[in-house]
């Protein structure tokens, strides 16, 4: 593992890494367990993932805890989510002060059960002064529904008069999301071999580096980070752009 790390060019790490935690519920089901022991066994991959992300430098992580389409899944397992996340957090709050890491959220957030809710505005308080590293969870979140807001939103500030439709560019509608003030993410992972994004973060990732690991959530470690960032280093990245536009800039 060391070896992995000691490979990677701390001066070229990305400043957002976007997380799909994918397949607790088949890790689960593997070892002839309810899919909530899937879940429960996950919060040590987040634990591994936000540390060494931090260890490292990364500034942003964002990790999709819970869309708003996970809401159709059977109750007791949304139910036994919602009090995981409730026990998580405030059982983190002192770690994450520890690392000096700071903990936001974004999604419908007020749509969550209150004491859910309670239990991340307590999180977000108690960490709000933290500057190593900042750990974002998507919450009752769909990049749709955030996608629409914003649109409302300033089509609601062009109706008052406040901006013009010809003043809209792509900087005064990243200002209109949720993720207002965060750098888009420049390198996304996924596990569980599934290759789809899931409505997640669909503006932010237009340019972003895509990994998806063949391993269930559960599994992941710091090294299965420290490869995705390896991997992303050895990417070139052009933004539109030929290979030789980018070499002849370096």
């Amino acid at each position: 593992m060391e070896d992995l790390k000691s490979k990677i060019d701390l001066k070229k790490l990305p400043k957002h890494i976007a997380v799909i935690m994918d397949g607790n519920g088949r890790w689960a089901k593997k070892h002839g367990q309810p899919r909530v022991f899937g879940h429960r066994n996950g919060v040590q991959s987040v634990r591994e993932a936000t540390e060494a992300a931090a260890e490292l430098g990364v500034e942003y992580m964002t990790l999709y805890a819970f869309s708003t389409e996970n809401w159709g899944r059977p109750k007791a397992e949304v139910n036994a989510l919602m009090t995981l996340l409730v026990q998580t957090i405030r059982k983190e709050i002192a770690t994450m002060n520890k690392n000096n890491i700071r903990l936001t959220a974004i999604g419908d957030l007020k749509q969550l059960p209150s004491k859910s809710y309670k239990a991340l505005l307590e999180g977000i308080e108690n960490t709000k002064n933290n500057t190593r590293m900042t750990l974002v969870l998507a919450l009752n979140y769909s990049a749709k529904w955030e996608i629409l807001n914003a649109v409302k939103s300033l089509a609601t500030e062009a109706v008052e008069g406040k901006i013009k439709p010809e003043e809209i560019t792509e900087a005064t509608f990243d200002d209109a999301l949720s993720t207002k003030g965060i750098p888009h993410p420049e390198l996304l992972i996924r596990t569980s071999g599934e290759q789809r994004i899931s409505n997640f973060l669909l503006w932010q990732i237009a340019y972003a580096e895509l990994a998806f690991l063949p391993i269930y959530w559960p599994e992941f470690r710091k090294q299965n980070l420290y490869q995705a960032i390896l991997d992303y280093q050895n990417r070139e990245r052009r933004f539109g752009k030929t290979s030789d536009q980018i070499i002849g800039s370096e």
